[in-house]
């Protein structure tokens, strides 16, 4: 294939042309369309030689001997190239979105509508996961006995995840207090993990020196009060779009089946978002993933709260895809991320 620092300046025009008419028609673009639009006022000959030659250079294939010519992988990794990095969503658009995040007030929420508005605006599959792990430092706990044998035990996140759940384990007020106090004071600021590894080297290490808290500790512990669900929250909306755009049932079925494992969505994200960066990153076939991704774009982004990566969002969808607009879009979200949860704190 012919590198794309080589393309001149006239095969240049032609390629985007021909990738920018497919993606809006999704039929193949033949010369005759292309010398009508052409500002050169090059002729259909001419132009026929130039797709000859971007044909046989791998940029451009042709799906019957009589039809025009359609984009190739490599046509729409040198197309994102060259799209420049200052386009901006229309006014409408951004206040639509702002509003849409309205009133969130910890990272989950938001990933979860990200993953919402991503597969509205791009008519793809919006992808989203709120990282957890060592970003997710505990603010504070609180414990409330509910009736006999039922505490809710509360966990608040420096991220603003909330987790809440109802425990079967029999404890007075003043201990529960107690236990709360203790932890507040003790782990604030701490990661869940070592949180959670620490409280139970102290259980066994001090039980004699505290003997009615590290008890009633013990009992909340081994309950899971300190539970956050050990992993991340992922968000997949818009899955149905992927059956207009495969027309391969088997591999339709291993994509649909990806994308409802869990595991998966972050182990694809992962992969491919380099999260020392901010800038958006577009991958034009995923078969390293998955083989059935290989004619899939991932295009995402890190999402970031006072420099600190609180999780990942993406759009997944084909090759044919309006790729500025989207790419436009997962960069605005990714900086209203730290802006809306900032001004929430």
């Amino acid at each position: 294939m012919v590198p794309s620092e080589n393309i001149g300046a006239r095969e240049r025009e032609i390629l985007t042309a021909i990738v920018e008419t497919f993606i809006s028609n999704g039929e193949p673009v033949g010369s005759r369309t292309l010398s009508r639009s052409n500002r050169e006022g090059l002729s259909a000959a001419t132009i026929r030689n130039v797709m000859a030659d971007l044909t046989e250079a791998g940029y451009l294939e042709q799906p019957h001997a009589s039809a025009g010519r359609i984009p190739t992988p490599d046509a729409y990794r040198y197309y994102v190239e060259q799209i420049s990095g200052e386009a901006r969503l229309a006014p409408d658009e951004q206040h639509n979105i702002e509003k849409t995040f309205q009133g969130v007030t910890d990272a989950e929420e938001f990933m979860e509508r990200t993953s919402d508005v991503l597969s509205l605006i791009s008519g793809n599959v919006g992808l989203a996961v709120a990282a957890s792990g060592p970003k997710n430092a505990l603010e504070h706990v609180y414990f409330s006995r509910l009736a006999e044998n039922k505490v809710l035990a509360v966990v608040v996140t420096r991220s603003g995840l909330v987790r809440d759940r109802v425990l079967r384990v029999d404890l007075q007020q003043t201990d529960l207090d107690l236990v709360a106090r203790y932890i507040n004071e003790n782990f604030r600021g701490w990661a869940m993990d070592s949180l959670r590894s620490e409280i139970a080297r102290r259980i066994e290490q001090e039980r004699s020196e505290y003997d009615r808290l590290m008890k009633s500790l013990e009992q909340l512990y081994l309950k899971g009060a300190l539970q956050t669900d050990g992993g991340e929250s992922v968000f997949v909306e818009g899955a149905s779009n992927l059956v207009a755009s495969e027309s391969d049932r088997q591999r339709l079925g291993e994509l649909l089946k990806t994308l409802e494992e869990k595991e998966k969505v972050v182990e694809l994200l992962n992969a491919y978002l380099d999260v020392k960066t901010e800038a958006v990153r577009v991958v034009i076939g995923l078969d390293e993933a998955l083989p059935s991704m290989r004619n899939l774009v991932l295009i995402g982004s890190p999402a970031r709260m006072g420099g600190e990566v609180m999780g990942l969002l993406a759009v997944l969808g084909p090759t044919r895809m309006d790729y500025q607009h989207t790419i436009t879009a997962v960069s605005y979200i990714a900086r209203l991320f730290d802006k809306v949860l900032n001004e929430n704190e």
